[in-house]
């Protein structure tokens, strides 16, 4: 893989509210998903794969479990002599006194001075808690090849669907013309993935000027996107066509597991040439007892299943008792289902017990049942 002049800079300080009681303790990019991994394993693999050596991971709420698990760099193969995972904690105060980035553009303000000490010619700017893979080496070469001031990644959402996301309207070299931040009667279907690469020098000269403003909510779509159009900056939409989810809800990490279980599934998990690293847990491989029955299922390591499986994604270190049923469901490391009960259409937050015979989720549910605490069932 080549290697680039880019620094890559991870927001990873969304406090996940919609997530409930999954980042009541835990940063959203810490949230787990895919029978192993953490959110944040994504980026910073993609980071990896894609040659760049140095990642600033920008960290704040309920950040102390996350900020020790990505100080490990080693996991995705970045604590060489000429490259780590940096942890960057904010420095400004807001009325509460608390240290906070006020916003996205805010939060590389802040750390200037980090990005200045490796002089990066281009900088890669990320959200840390969505789920695809990605070539920034790629996207840096259609940067460059366009002689682009920034360069916005883009995924084509269904038309209907594009109101809820920042729209990037472009003629027909895809340069970037015009943003329109949630429209309601969108122009087109290309929606913007969050992901960001800069010219540093301008970005630079350009976030010194916000940080002076005291009108603007230092973010990135909302403030500084807008200006680069005003001043007839080159803007550019980079066409990405993959697995991409943005897990924001406990439906949409429900849907982002399922997933897993279509043997054509763009994500592929098990694909050598990009693999996803995570934290190597050394955990028994799973077994499968003569009472269990499997049907369309993501077991992982360490998992016991004397029960019934369909249509779901187990953790490592989760229990399935014999006579017990999980469908449509997944359950998170160590959860524990015992006899006789059921589990349908629900995430189980990890380590929570389901006794005996009770019954959690229904399959005609709209909405994905989050189960974060014990269930008690018969004595």
């Amino acid at each position: 893989m080549a290697q680039t002049n880019m620094l890559a800079m991870i927001l990873a300080g969304g406090r996940g509210s919609r997530l409930h009681e999954l980042t009541s303790k835990v940063a959203k990019p810490a949230v787990y998903y895919g029978g192993k991994y953490r959110i944040i394993d994504f980026p910073l693999s993609n980071c990896a794969n894609s040659g760049i050596d140095i990642v600033g991971v920008l960290t704040q709420y309920e950040s102390v479990l996350l900020n020790s698990y990505v100080a490990a760099g080693g996991r995705w193969g970045l604590d060489t002599k000429d490259s780590g995972v940096f942890v960057l904690t904010p420095r400004e105060k807001a009325d509460s006194g608390l240290d906070v980035y006020r916003g996205t553009a805010d939060a590389i303000s802040q750390n200037i001075d980090f990005i200045d000490s490796y002089d990066p010619e281009y900088l890669l700017v990320l959200s840390g808690d969505h789920i695809y893979k990605m070539n920034y080496d790629k996207m840096l070469s259609f940067h460059k090849e366009n002689g682009a001031d920034a360069t916005i990644a883009v995924r084509s959402v269904p038309m209907k669907e594009a109101s809820r996301f920042g729209i990037m309207n472009t003629d027909d070299t895809r340069r970037i013309i015009e943003f329109e931040e949630k429209p309601e009667k969108p122009k087109s279907n290309l929606a913007s993935m969050g992901i960001y690469i800069f010219n540093w020098k301008t970005m630079r000269k350009m976030l010194i000027e916000d940080m002076k403003n005291p009108d603007s909510s230092h973010d990135f779509g909302n403030d500084i996107i807008p200006i680069m159009l005003d001043e007839k900056k080159k803007l550019y939409a980079y066409e990405f066509s993959g697995y991409w989810k943005d897990v924001g809800t406990i439906d949409s990490l429900w849907e982002a597991n399922m997933d897993l279980l279509d043997g054509d599934n763009e994500l592929n998990l098990d694909d050598t040439s990009w693999k996803i690293y995570t934290e190597d847990s050394g955990i028994v491989p799973q077994y499968i007892a003569s009472s269990a029955k499997i049907d369309c299922a993501y077991i992982n390591q360490g998992a016991a299943v004397g029960g019934e499986v369909s249509r779901s994604v187990v953790f490592t270190n989760c229990k399935i008792a014999p006579g017990a049923k999980v469908i449509d469901s997944v359950l998170m490391p160590g959860a524990t289902v015992l006899e006789g009960a059921t589990v349908t259409r629900a995430i189980v937050a990890a380590n929570v017990r389901i006794g005996k015979n009770a019954k959690v989720g229904d399959k005609k549910s709209e909405e994905i049942l989050l189960v974060s605490k014990n269930v008690k069932g018969e004595d």
